[in-house]
């Protein structure tokens, strides 16, 4: 079995797959592992410009873990799952402290790391360094579950264990590397969650799921269920060209980054803040989608600026606050919500 899947894989690769990447180029540990991360729930092509931003100003990994971690999620602005940028900057301290700065190689070492689970470790150790090691993401679990028809949703205990003993099954010993980012092209490419391009495609002859026609099938979609949804109102401080943002707490939603006073309605606001209702003026409202919940965002902005109100005086969960002005891009790192604020504000200059 091995030998078959992992010859037409790796002949597809040869002709097909994508060897012109930048963390393709110069390659090593370092700089596969901050692709991976970015990549984690994230298209290359949306990857590809924050990854050569990141490298520029933060060459090695010791550049990135003496980085100051607003400047940090300053170039992660617009990339999402703020964690992954908070756990990048956790790992790379951890690596200066306990390797000198020289980044491990080995699957343990590698997934002792914060942020870094069992597929990211294998993806970094054979393609920054050239060992052996199986990787399981979710373009490898597309094409493993279409092939080897294997039933249930791979967040399951018992579907995932065996993808990864596929996984393991079809690595080859040799061009490990090559197999490996053959695969993960091949489901970005062709094994597609939708329209898979299956003419295209070496394995087509023997996947389990082509023959019957029941691609889309497989892997099997999360049990579906439906996302609460929570309110929030932010407080919008004006002051000509400028707005106030204060700095969220490190732990929770955009952990960390900047964003508008919130509040939970209009009424907490105005009492809160002794600010009367008729200097309220709501602007357009939207939502904005979590993985586990949907966030109804709505701005207030509040006329008659006075520096003594306790939104500005006393901030809500941080000692940290600062004026943004509205004619430059933000050089710390802002929510998704604030950043469409930001936007809505700059279009009514």
């Amino acid at each position: 079995m091995q030998a078959d899947f992992s010859g037409l894989v790796l002949a597809w690769f040869d002709q097909h797959g994508r060897k012109n990447l930048p963390w393709q180029h110069n390659k090593s540990a370092y700089r596969v592992w901050v692709s991976e991360i970015m990549l984690q729930q994230t298209q290359v092509t949306t990857v590809i410009p924050y990854f050569e931003r990141f490298m520029a100003r933060f060459p090695t990994v010791n550049d990135l873990a003496t980085a100051d971690i607003d400047t940090v999620l300053s170039l992660w602005s617009g990339l999402g799952y703020y964690a992954r940028a908070r756990n990048l900057h956790k790992a790379a301290q951890y690596v200066v402290e306990h390797y000198d700065g020289v980044f491990p190689c080995s699957q343990q070492q590698l997934e002792s790391l914060p942020g870094v689970g069992r597929s990211t470790a294998g993806a970094i150790a054979s393609l920054g360094c050239g060992e052996y090691a199986a990787i399981l993401d979710g373009n490898v679990k597309r094409v493993l579950a279409r092939y080897f028809l294997v039933a249930g949703w791979p967040g399951r205990t018992a579907v995932l264990k065996q993808l990864w003993l596929l996984s393991e099954q079809v690595t080859p010993s040799q061009r490990h590397a090559d197999f490996n980012q053959a695969m993960m092209d091949l489901g970005a490419l062709v094994c597609t969650r939708s329209s898979p391009r299956c003419n295209d495609c070496p394995l087509s002859k023997g996947c389990g799921a082509f023959q019957q026609g029941t691609q889309t099938d497989y892997p099997a979609k999360k049990p579906k269920q439906d996302k609460p949804v929570k309110t929030v109102v932010f407080a919008i401080y004006q002051r000509g060209n400028q707005v106030l943002l204060q700095q969220r707490p490190a732990q929770g939603i955009w952990g960390g980054l900047w964003s508008f006073p919130e509040f939970e309605s209009t009424a907490q606001l105005s009492d809160t803040l002794s600010v009367s209702v008729s200097n309220l003026h709501a602007l357009p409202s939207f939502r904005h989608t979590f993985s586990h919940f949907h966030l109804d965002c709505h701005p207030v902005l509040i006329d008659n600026y006075d520096e003594t109100s306790p939104a500005v005086a006393e901030p809500s969960g941080s000692d940290k606050q600062r004026w943004l002005s509205l004619d430059t891009s933000p050089d710390v790192g802002v929510s998704a919500a604030t950043q469409k604020i930001l936007q809505q504000l700059k279009e009514s200059l």
